[in-house]
């Protein structure tokens, strides 16, 4: 998934989401949220020519709108529009839902002379509050004029909700005397939790490349990117990243054939990088760690000993205080594993070995907790019981992240005014 800092495929450079060829955007503030807000709130990208489309969505079998109209038309075809919002979920609406996320994708269609099913709509925000359709239908068709390339930034920051940034990032590489694009924006800061997460990701590149292998190649970038990240343990309902392929470099690509690697390790990277930043921007986060859980017998193990280690909120409250517990480690390791040897678990905090067949080493504890002090460090949990791994990128837990998400009291009262809910 990383990229080889040897002898690198590709180059990451400045821009995002429209930085191939042939992709546009624009991003309006329609108050979505609050009425009386400036701040942007409503996006879109747009293909200026034919693409093929591949995606993910959330596993969780409460799935948004946005979600079940975007995976429904993304079966019947390829997307060359995405129309996304901020501020409301449109999730737990019922047919109302159901018949707003549908009304978006036909007036976006209808402006830019596509079929309904080549829009995709994205949505992330309050869940169960009908959406403000009084305040956004007008804007849609104003919304489709004036596209523009250099306006990616702007749908980065329309899409954003607790994010404390913007979450952009490019690479180019060549091929022959070629050169091919990718671009990306995504938002996402709480309620992360694999198999995907509260995440949307968007990603345009101007390489031809068909659907069935752009697809296999976005299922597996997933899985190593987005489906290895938690910050609380929750799984939203509105999960989804899209990529569209337009072609406009005249760079064909399939498996085999002179350039597939790079473009593989590129969008791997891309997602990857985007997965990082999500986890770094955490509401309210101080840490980053990454858990690597090695010597398993069954990959499917090392994955619930890594996700019960990242996800347990005593261990992660301890990373909130630079606190080097590894016995908590370890009692998340016990009760997540179906095969856990107690006398064969060895734990590193940091690159310091803290325990050896299930019992304290002698490194002095004044080391381990100088090294958990720093934002980043890594966990290393070795079962000895195989040879499977598996590696979850995770946060603390701090006070603030409770005291952040206690209500959304005023969201609720601004759709009471709305005349939207009682």
């Amino acid at each position: 998934m990383q990229k080889n800092k040897q002898a690198p495929d590709f180059k990451e450079v400045r821009g995002g989401v429209t930085y191939a060829r042939g992709f546009v955007a624009n991003a309006l503030s329609c108050g979505i949220k609050k009425p009386t807000a400036t701040r942007l709130d409503l996006a879109l990208v747009y293909s200026t020519q034919p693409t093929t489309s591949a995606g993910t969505f959330t596993t969780n079998r409460v799935k948004a709108a946005c979600v079940r109209v975007s995976s429904e038309h993304l079966k019947k075809g390829n997307i060359r529009a995405i129309v996304a919002n901020s501020g409301n979920a449109n999730a737990c609406t019922g047919r109302g839902g159901m018949a707003v996320a549908r009304r978006e994708c036909s007036i976006v269609a209808r402006s830019l002379g596509l079929e309904d099913r080549e829009v995709a709509v994205c949505s992330t925000g309050v869940i169960g509050l009908p959406m403000p359709m009084v305040r956004i239908e007008p804007r849609l068709p104003e919304l489709c004029r004036n596209l523009a390339a250099k306006k990616g930034h702007d749908v980065a920051s329309a899409i954003i909700t607790s994010d404390t940034c913007e979450k952009e990032i490019a690479v180019h590489f060549k091929v022959g005397d070629k050169e091919v694009r990718i671009g990306s924006c995504c938002k996402g800061a709480g309620m992360i939790c694999p198999n995907m997460a509260t995440m949307i990701c968007l990603i345009c590149t101007d390489a031809a490349v068909s659907r069935e292998a752009l697809q296999s190649l976005v299922s597996e970038g997933v899985e190593y990117s987005f489906n290895r990240i938690t910050i609380d343990g929750d799984m939203s309902t509105n999960d989804t990243c899209l990529v569209m392929a337009n072609g406009a470099s005249g760079v064909k690509l399939a498996p085999g054939r002179p350039g597939w690697k790079q473009f593989r390790a590129a969008l791997h990277h891309v997602m990857l990088q985007q997965a990082w930043r999500i986890v770094r921007d955490g509401e309210r986060i101080t840490k980053f760690v990454t858990v690597r859980v090695k010597g398993a017998p069954t990959r499917t193990e090392a994955r619930l000993v890594a996700k019960g280690v990242a996800n347990s909120s005593l261990v992660k409250s301890s990373w909130n205080g630079g606190d080097p517990n590894w016995g908590r480690i370890i009692h998340a390791v016990g009760y997540s594993g179906k095969r856990v040897r107690e006398e064969k678990v060895d734990i590193d905090i940091a690159g310091l070995p803290a325990c050896r067949g299930g019992m304290q080493t002698d490194t002095p504890s004044d080391d381990l907790r100088a090294r958990v002090q720093a934002d980043s460090f890594d966990i290393v949990i070795d079962l000895h019981l195989g040879k499977e791994e598996y590696t979850v990128y995770t946060s603390d837990l701090s006070p603030e992240y409770v005291d952040f998400n206690r209500s959304e009291y005023a969201y609720w009262n601004q759709a009471k005014q709305d005349g939207l809910t009682r």
